[in-house]
């Protein structure tokens, strides 16, 4: 049932969001603790584990982006599952070293709703969102993807600090003790959902769409044309359609039929 690419998939989400916590908590709680900082420092941690597990899951490391990614159908439920318990079990990890560095346990932070916090977080994962949808559907290398996850999460939470934590983020609020599910939970699912989703419908190109949709797309390719001291013929560029095997049987039926 889980492989190795599956199983190194989930210990990725669960470091790297366990990492993130840990960072945030030792600069949000020291005397650097100005959210300035605390969007650098986080922000570049973020550019570190994107660097890292890109390509082992994606380098999801948020719940919110993870449903926003599912409800844009580039995920699959189970996947988007087993990835928020991981995220969720690295935060809370994060915490329980936090708290055994310091010796000392937190206080929860907020505990009412409000309507500012929520916008602010609304405001702030659609920031954040939006730039690892430009990473997913233009199909960045894994640096620039890295670049700009961490500064859209940089812009992102200095834009909702004013009214919030800035989090952005409901795994990191679940480490940081500010879990208000109308707040810190479901501000940045909304967020995410908005930002992923307008993206894609607004401005991903429909070529590099279809790509990472897994449908048919038109890739050059080199033809295999042998060359021949006679002929001289040198290889020559073609452009291959490449259909998925669901679309190649129901096309097959289509030509039955007929």
């Amino acid at each position: 049932m889980f492989g190795r690419r599956k199983i190194a998939a989930l210990v990725a989400e669960f470091l790297g969001t366990g990492a993130l916590t840990l960072l945030l908590l030792s600069v949000q709680r020291s005397t650097i603790g100005v959210p300035f900082f605390v969007a650098g420092a986080t922000g570049l941690a973020i550019t570190v584990m994107t660097f890292a597990f890109y390509r082992v899951s994606g380098a999801q490391l948020n719940p919110a982006l993870t449903i926003a990614l599912w409800t844009a159908r580039k995920i699959t439920f189970v996947r988007m599952l087993t990835f928020i318990v991981a995220q969720l079990l690295g935060a809370y990890l994060a915490y329980l070293l936090y708290t055994y560095f310091v010796k000392n346990g937190l206080q929860p932070i907020g505990g009412k709703f409000s309507g500012r916090i929520l916008t602010a977080e609304i405001i702030g994962t659609m920031l954040l969102s939006l730039g690892y949808a430009a990473a997913l559907y233009q199909r960045f290398t894994v640096g620039a993807a890295a670049a700009v996850a961490g500064l859209a999460y940089m812009v992102g939470s200095i834009a909702a600090s004013p009214a919030s934590l800035g989090l952005l983020n409901p795994a990191i609020a679940l480490g940081v003790h500010a879990w208000v599910p109308l707040t810190y939970a479901l501000g940045p699912i909304i967020g995410a959902l908005i930002g992923v989703n307008l993206y894609g419908f607004l401005f991903a190109d429909r070529e590099l769409r279809a790509a990472v949709e897994n449908k048919a797309v038109v890739v050059p390719v080199v033809a295999p044309v042998v060359v021949t001291a006679k002929s001289g013929r040198k290889p020559r560029s073609e452009s291959v359609k490449i259909v998925p095997a669901k679309a190649r049987s129901t096309n097959k039926r289509t030509a039955n039929k007929k």
